[in-house]
């Protein structure tokens, strides 16, 4: 029997709703090199019975997070290349001959744009836009500078299998799109497609904030992972010889930008020195000048205008329901 070239692992917990659209989303595009597992991590509702009932090789274990339904998947399967399918997300058709094209030895990580869907499957935009390069040296030195590069959601990405063993080193975090994105261009190169070859999800139970006061508790434990997810890169690029590169977690834009977020969520007005800090860390990101400009101007905003309404613009910023823009910013904040 032949190694398929790529496996698709489901993980699913109580997404009753969403999975068996995943399963066939999968299914219906017929691909003899590809292999589908479906981990059920220990639903309560009724999402093991309707996975049972498509047929496809499926295993139901104790509840223990995305990561955990994860690497039990990638023991149950042989391809060289692993995509993890969140249940609530899709894949477009025609979307596995097009990977599989870009497929080789060389290739640590691919990555897709998405399209952005409702609960009822309906479109509603682009979830993430990427360009089409194949790469690593270039994202090597941005996450040595940065700590990251754009990447999209779990459901967005394809890794080699040797890649994913570092997932079992990841104690500090229930997801698996976490240090395996950002070693990859160590690894090997990276491989990012434009086209929108999968469908991310936007719902109630995916939906940060949602419109609701933002949870500092949330923005903390952020930040914590953060900080572990360096720490743990940063052991990893000792095997490269390039530990001593890495920026440190503190001195990244993110960092700054979530702690000076945590400051506002907390009630507390965010120091001149850390605005400022945040500012020239900023200006150095490889982000459009009108995304900078808007968010200088939020930051502004939100160190001089009363908390409640700092809180408030916070809420909007960090919903990822919606379309940022700059007039919704704006009237959110004033």
């Amino acid at each position: 029997m032949k190694t398929p070239k790529l496996a698709i692992v489901i993980t699913c917990w109580n997404y009753e709703a969403y999975v068996t659209r995943a399963i066939r989303s999968v299914v219906s595009q017929g691909c003899d090199d590809c292999e589908l597992v479906v981990i059920d991590d220990g639903s309560t509702d009724a999402s093991w019975e309707l996975i049972q009932g498509e047929g496809v090789t499926a295993y139901r274990i104790e509840n223990g997070g995305q990561r955990a339904a994860g690497l039990y998947g990638l023991e149950q399967t042989r391809a060289p290349f692993i995509l993890f399918l969140d249940a609530d997300d899709e894949l477009a058709p025609g979307s596995l001959a097009t990977i599989l094209r870009e497929l080789d030895e060389d290739v640590a990580k691919l990555q897709f744009s998405l399209t952005r869907i409702d609960q009822h499957g309906r479109v509603t935009g682009t979830a993430i836009a990427l360009e089409k390069f194949r790469d690593r040296q270039m994202l090597a030195d941005r996450v040595l500078r940065t700590g990251v590069y754009t990447s999209p959601p779990t459901s967005g990405n394809v890794f080699r299998r040797d890649l994913c063993e570092y997932l079992r080193d990841m104690a500090y975090d229930r997801a698996v799109d976490g240090v395996i994105l950002f070693a990859a261009p160590f690894l090997g190169d990276v491989v990012s497609l434009s086209e929108e070859l999968g469908r991310y999800r936007v719902h109630g139970r995916n939906i940060s904030g949602l419109g609701r006061p933002v949870d500092p508790a949330s923005l903390r434990q952020e930040l914590n992972r953060f900080i572990l997810r360096m720490d743990h890169l940063r052991d990893i690029l000792r095997h490269y010889d390039r530990a001593e590169e890495l920026v440190r977690p503190e001195e990244t834009y993110f960092y700054l930008e979530r702690s000076f977020y945590l400051a506002i969520a907390e009630g507390r007005r965010p120091s001149l020195r850390h605005f400022l800090l945040l500012l020239r860390r900023l200006w150095r990101e490889n982000y459009p000048a009108k995304a900078k400009l808007t968010i200088t101007a939020f930051s502004l905003l939100t160190m001089v205008l009363p908390n409640r309404q700092a809180r408030r613009g916070l809420a909007y910023r960090l919903n990822t329901g919606k379309r940022s823009s700059t007039l919704g910013l704006l009237q959110a904040l004033l």
